[in-house]
């Protein structure tokens, strides 16, 4: 059920916005803030666990912190995978079909820089695993976050991974960093009526740019669990009297990476 509440807040008439969370405590704030879903960061879900961000996360630990998430919040939950926990699609398979019991809606899967062929052998395996079981699929391309290709042929790489995503049991598509108008418009409408999700970056139009343009849902990211750790570091340095350290996503990968 909730993964189909999840589904229908892509229809809405306005924007869906979702402020990510990375831990219970922020995600019971983030829906008493009144966001109708809540996302989770998986930068943000990883440092809270001790861990760098970038596929470094064990597959458990992911778990348990999105099963305590779920215990707190009555909205539905989509959950960051980054690429799955792992490159073999039967163990990705089995690791979400998990997540669908502890009562995760949606999960974000990323091509990240591998070959786009592995996502989509991904995708298929999870809507084998799952069976009748529901859960909104977000597929994530990284063509623009990582410059894999910009303007015209970053739009016509895009096209072409979300095509492969959709035949293989995507419901969505998230292309972050993804920000000039008539590029949403033309990815929007290439893969449609699969919603687009954009991220929110430095220069990103207004929610009804985008709206009008196409978009769907806008992520927040990292945005706010950077910005809760950066103000940590700022009180506590006030409290020593002290300089505060510069926190930010390299520093606290670099702390964490033990």
């Amino acid at each position: 059920m909730n993964a189909q509440r999840l589904r229908d807040l892509h229809n809405g008439s306005a924007l869906l916005v979702l402020p990510n969370a990375w831990d219970a405590a922020s995600a019971a704030v983030v829906q008493h803030a009144g966001a109708s879903a809540v996302a989770t960061t998986s930068a943000g879900v990883a440092w809270s666990c001790g861990w760098p961000d970038g596929d470094r996360l064990p597959a458990e630990e992911m778990l348990a912190a999105l099963r305590r998430i779920v215990r707190v919040i009555d909205v539905p939950l989509t959950a960051d995978i980054e690429e799955g926990c792992d490159d073999e699609p039967s163990a990705v398979a089995s690791f979400v079909s998990r997540l669908v019991d502890a009562g995760v809606a949606g999960i974000n899967i990323e091509d990240g820089n591998k070959d786009p062929a592995l996502l989509a052998a991904k995708l298929r395996a999870i809507r084998d695993a799952l069976g009748e079981r529901d859960l909104f699929i977000n597929a994530r391309t990284d063509v623009f976050l990582r410059g894999v290709a910009s303007g015209d042929a970053g739009v016509e790489e895009v096209l072409r991974r979300g095509a492969l995503y959709r035949d293989a049991g995507a419901d969505g598509l998230f292309v972050p960093g993804i920000k000039i108008v008539d590029e949403v418009r033309r990815v929007a409408g290439g893969i449609a009526p699969m919603p687009l999700n954009v991220m929110l970056v430095p220069g990103l139009p207004s929610r009804q740019e985008l709206f009008d343009a196409g978009a769907r849902r806008l992520s927040a990211g990292i945005a706010l669990s950077l910005e809760a750790y950066v103000a940590a570091g700022r009180k506590a340095a006030e409290l020593l009297e002290r300089e505060g350290p510069d926190v930010g996503y390299g520093t606290l990968n670099e702390w964490l990476a033990r």
